[in-house]
């Protein structure tokens, strides 16, 4: 077995990455990294985020590859296996051209009408096994973040900008994911969070923990937190994350 080492060789523990390992979009503290060192020690973890595989090492490390024993970037379009790339997949070649010029094109008209605060940059990230949009624009730093999400939440901005997609793209076997402070992800439906768990069915595991702090219907962990393959665990923030786990794994 690959995790014959571990106290529990038949279990593995799956983490969200912004507001379960990190603050959002910042970066792993010290006594997270210990914490996470000593669960290795008893089964093997990975991390699976929309982000892509850049933004994790930012947040996560430069050894990201050598801490984790599965690292899912994209939901795991793009994934590791004990610092090994497993195959990819692409989100444009799933849609095709035509498809996604028309998608962007009604993405950048809504948010030309949209009256915002204020707005900053890269407001469609294209990423391998999706798109992500910003009304605001992904450039924001943690300040205007935490302004943003203020407005966000009572108008409805996001959650109402995917209603307009779902309308007016029927047509697409789409699933729009509201994570984090400023932005939605858009993917091909089942390409959400539980793809990754198609990485780990060589290995059986027994037990397949996930800790996300998006759990609630619409947000970007739900899926995989109510997927009948893990048992899931809401958290609040990264302090939330090692108080669960302490009490879990007893260390």
């Amino acid at each position: 077995m690959s995790f014959a080492d571990r106290e529990f060789p038949k279990t593995i523990c799956l983490f969200d990455v912004d507001g379960t390992l990190t603050p959002a979009r910042l970066t792993v503290s010290p006594e997270m990294k210990q914490v996470l060192k000593e669960l290795r020690k008893k089964c093997a973890i990975g991390f699976v985020g929309g982000s892509d595989f850049s933004k994790q090492l930012e947040q996560l490390g430069p050894t990201v590859l050598e801490d984790f024993d599965y690292c899912f970037s994209e939901n795991g379009l793009t994934a590791y296996k004990q610092g090994k790339a497993l195959p990819a997949q692409s989100f444009i070649n799933w849609i095709g051209e035509d498809k996604y010029n028309e998608l962007c094109k009604f993405i950048l008209r809504y948010l030309a009408d949209l009256d915002l605060p204020f707005r900053r940059g890269t407001f469609i990230e294209f990423r391998k096994g999706m798109i992500n949009v910003s009304p605001v624009g992904r450039n924001c730093n943690t300040e205007e973040r935490n302004e943003y999400e203020k407005f966000d939440l009572p108008n409805k901005v996001r959650e109402n900008m995917v209603l307009a997609l779902r309308e007016n793209f029927k047509d697409l076997d789409l699933t729009y994911s509201i994570g984090g402070q400023i932005s939605f992800d858009v993917f091909p439906t089942g390409w959400d969070k539980t793809y990754c768990l198609r990485h780990l069915e060589d290995e059986k595991f027994d037990t397949i923990h996930f800790f996300g702090d998006k759990s609630y219907k619409g947000g970007n962990d739900y899926e995989i937190y109510t997927d009948e393959r893990t048992i899931g665990h809401a958290v609040t923030s990264p302090e939330d994350t090692i108080a669960q786990l302490k009490e879990i794994f007893k260390f």
